[in-house]
């Protein structure tokens, strides 16, 4: 992100409104506001963005009469890829707004360490195990595709919110990353109560917060150790539509076995690893910014 340099303007006669100064003022505002970090206004994002993916469907479904729950991918396409692509349309403009795309997309300010590999190939081995377990003839091509690209969206959206909007606005604020990691990862499980929306069981949904949570911590150690964003997109992109066409779609064998074993690892991995954690970002004190001039 680059620091901008305050222009003295001349003041509008008689009393009237400069319209220049006034957009110049509002912009310098909203960007101020986020520039100062802190959890609450992480937790604001993340509210502002469960609530465009819980509606987004709602205004959709007109589009779609004859959309059959029966007919899987349709249901993929319309409850999953049409509001989460809109989510990640969203959170693009807002991290343009206050110029944060360079910031979210360029290395990372703190350095990580070798140990944190072990996130990576956690997540990165029981993709392949989890594809590897699908049958894709009883699924097909369709559904597949469908999952893919939800799966696309979902590590772009996610990723993009929690391990990069919330992570960002944390260090802002001058938290420690042990701090950084746990609110980001809880965050990031919260949005997984929504299930609880459409039915699923308050059981099966408290055993998936536990799970999203370490899975967030290991998220967060790969944008740690790979030093860029992208990279949690990826991982999280194969992640989602893995675990759903194994869950639906599984063949009989011991590589579905040991990919069932994914969950429980996952979840053990991230609480211990999270031990490890260290190191903070010292805070910025001059949070003024305003729109560059030629």
């Amino acid at each position: 992100m680059r620091p901008v340099v305050l222009v003295a303007l001349p003041l509008p006669l008689s009393g009237e409104k400069g319209p220049l100064v006034v957009d110049r003022i509002t912009h310098s505002s909203w960007r101020g506001f986020w520039e100062k970090g802190g959890w609450w206004r992480a937790l604001l994002a993340v509210v502002v963005y469960f609530v465009i993916y819980q509606f987004v469907p709602l205004l959709f479904a007109p589009l779609f009469p004859r959309v059959d729950a029966s007919d899987a991918a349709a249901t993929v396409w319309l409850y999953y890829v049409i509001p989460i692509a809109f989510g990640a349309v969203v959170l693009f403009v807002f991290a343009w707004s206050v110029g944060w795309l360079r910031e979210l997309f360029g290395p990372q300010p703190i350095r990580g360490r070798g140990w944190m590999w072990l996130a990576v190939a956690i997540v990165l081995l029981f993709n392949v195990l989890h594809f590897a377990g699908v049958d894709y003839a009883a699924a097909g091509a369709g559904v597949v595709i469908a999952w893919l690209v939800a799966g696309l969206f979902i590590g772009v959206a996610e990723e993009v919110l929690t391990r990069g909007i919330v992570v960002n606005l944390l260090r802002k604020a001058g938290h420690r990353e042990i701090t950084v990691a746990v609110i980001s990862a809880a965050f990031f499980a919260a949005l997984h109560s929504g299930n609880l929306l459409t039915g699923q069981a308050l059981l099966p949904t408290l055993i998936q917060l536990v799970y999203t949570f370490s899975f967030g911590i290991l998220m967060y150690l790969s944008l740690r150790v790979t030093g860029n964003l992208i990279w949690p997109i990826l991982l999280h992109a194969t992640t989602d539509p893995s675990i759903f066409l194994l869950t639906s779609y599984p063949t009989a064998g011991a590589v579905t076995s040991v990919a069932n074993l994914g969950n429980p690892v996952v979840t053990i991995s991230g609480v211990v690893l999270l031990i490890f954690i260290r190191g903070q970002i010292a805070r910025r004190e001059d949070t003024r910014f305003e729109p560059a001039t030629a």
